[in-house]
């Protein structure tokens, strides 16, 4: 049985908490390469992460599949639930951020391009150690001031700052 393109293109509802933070663990070990390698085609496998992970959550990306299949089941043995939404909407900035480290690289400003990945770095690490995920933080924000229609997360209307897990 084949599944339609729309249904391959969608972002789990719940997330596992520990999976997102280890791909974010992942990401942040790219992105150290991406400053220290410092070339266009490092910062275009961490944008293509992003892609892949905004459009259909870990399925089709690498480091989503290494931390649903390996790292959870065998180093974090637990799960926590929480809303998809926001993590896709994570996933968006860090796309962005990503995205614009290459662009950046590709017209030869690298030190830019660094800066733009060390500020993607912390909020990484923040996701990863103490999970505080800032995009999530972000769309709780525009949510209650109504520029995300509650509808599209009607479990997280009330997100704000968490206590880290």
């Amino acid at each position: 049985m084949s599944r339609s393109l729309p249904s391959v293109l969608t972002f789990p509802n719940p997330v596992n908490e520990y999976a997102a933070r280890s791909t974010a663990g992942l990401v942040i070990v790219l992105a150290i390469i991406a400053i220290v390698v410092n070339h266009p085609l490092v910062y275009a496998l961490l944008a293509l992460g992003f892609v892949l992970r905004v459009m259909a959550g870990p399925r089709f990306s690498p480091f989503g599949q290494l931390s649903v299949r390996i790292i959870v089941p065998k180093i974090w043995r637990k799960s926590r639930l929480v809303p998809g939404p926001p993590k896709r909407f994570a996933q968006a900035v860090g796309l962005v951020f990503s995205a614009t480290a290459l662009v950046l690289s590709l017209f030869g400003l690298g030190l830019a391009a660094q800066i733009v990945v060390g500020l993607l770095i912390v909020a990484a690490t923040l996701e990863s150690v103490f999970g505080l995920c800032l995009g999530c933080v972000a769309f709780g924000f525009l949510q209650r001031n109504g520029i995300i229609p509650e509808t599209v997360c009607e479990a997280c209307n009330n997100i704000s700052l968490r206590q880290p897990a």
